[in-house]
């Protein structure tokens, strides 16, 4: 952790040029806030929220919603503060522990950030403890990643039980791996976090945010997902306050 912080710390000034052309997580961006405006959420919380991409595109797109940001490196803080974001709606955090109440936000969203945590499950409980409706989380997909070898290849591995030993040998005795573009990073897939997502928001909406569907787990770099409860009380819900 302390490693990815200061690799962030010490890029933190190419940080926008670095990672914002990302194209998928600006097309889950628009999934996002047209979740918002359709289900009439009125919060949302940003969990490794960087320079306050999601924030400022929340401000201009999802007027009138109690936002916040949740960011550990202190250099991306003051980067999305010299960006105009006010240092109340960015604050220093730990996914692997929020600072907040349980249920205390309509929705909690993680963009990119999952693949970058040795312990993402943890991540992810916390986040979806604090949220009361729902989650949206945008990140990778290891498996739909390569050529059709490699992801039969991996696939394959994973079937068998085989993929993280496999990882740990490639890497010579280590999970994680190293790149002047990414800092530390995992092999993840969001795909292995979904029963740990549906253990608080069973039912999950599954979108291919890169590559190429039908099957996103076979031919997708990246996806999105957004879970809820419910969406059938969300909508009803939603009719009440029409």
């Amino acid at each position: 952790m302390e490693t990815q912080k200061d690799y962030y710390e010490r890029t933190a000034s190419n940080y926008d040029a670095m990672h914002l052309m990302e194209s998928e997580h600006e097309f889950a961006l628009a999934q996002l806030s047209g979740l918002m405006n359709y289900y009439s959420f009125e919060s949302l919380l940003d969990v490794g929220a960087g320079t306050g991409r999601v924030i400022r595109h929340a401000k201009d797109h999802l007027p009138g919603i109690r936002i916040q940001g949740v960011e550990p490196v202190r250099g991306l803080r003051e980067i999305a503060i010299e960006k105009g974001l006010d240092p109340n709606e960015i604050r220093d955090g730990n996914a692997l522990k929020l600072d907040y109440d349980t249920d205390s936000w309509d929705i909690v969203c993680a963009f990119g950030i999952l693949h970058h945590i040795s312990e993402p499950e943890k991540a992810i409980r916390e986040i979806c403890r604090v949220a009361r409706y729902g989650v949206f989380f945008s990140d990778l997909n290891n498996f739909g990643c390569g050529s059709s070898f490699q992801r039969l290849f991996s696939r394959t591995l994973r079937r068998f039980g085989l993929w993280r030993p496999f990882q740990y040998l490639k890497n010579g005795g280590k999970y994680e791996k190293y790149s002047e573009g990414d800092g530390i990073h995992y092999s993840y897939s969001l795909f292995d976090s979904l029963e740990t997502i549906q253990l608080k928001f069973p039912q999950t909406h599954l979108s291919n945010t890169r590559g190429n569907a039908p099957d996103l787990f076979r031919n997708c770099s990246h996806v999105s997902v957004f879970a809820v409860e419910s969406s059938e009380k969300l909508l009803s819900r939603r009719m009440a306050n029409l």
